[in-house]
């Protein structure tokens, strides 16, 4: 039985649109799987399935600091962890599982 399709054109920026590709191809995936899939999961969450926003910050990776943040970072923390200013992990997962939207099945 031959499934049938449909054609999709969209303007994409080429370096977005490159750096996509390349991903995909490193996870096994087409093009055009991956915006079928994209295509799916907006139906199984009828809407965008990600929360479009911009971050009030972005984390820097440790390649993207000095010795001296990186090493300010850790004391920070230690810190916190010793004056019990944390939050047990399980019950920070909870609070992000109740976050997330649940899709409509």
């Amino acid at each position: 039985m031959a499934i049938k399709s449909s054609n999709v054109t969209a303007r994409v920026e080429p370096e977005i649109k490159e750096q996509a590709e390349a991903i995909l191809a490193q996870l096994g995936i087409s093009a055009s799987n991956g915006i079928n899939m994209f295509y799916r999961q907006v139906i199984l969450w009828r809407g965008l399935p990600f929360r479009p926003s911009i971050p009030a910050s972005r984390a820097l990776s440790l390649d993207e600091m000095t010795k001296e943040e990186f090493d300010a970072k850790m004391s920070r923390g230690i810190a916190q962890a010793e004056a019990g200013e944390g939050v047990p992990a399980d019950e920070h997962f909870a609070s992000l599982r109740q976050e997330v939207p649940q899709p409509y099945v």
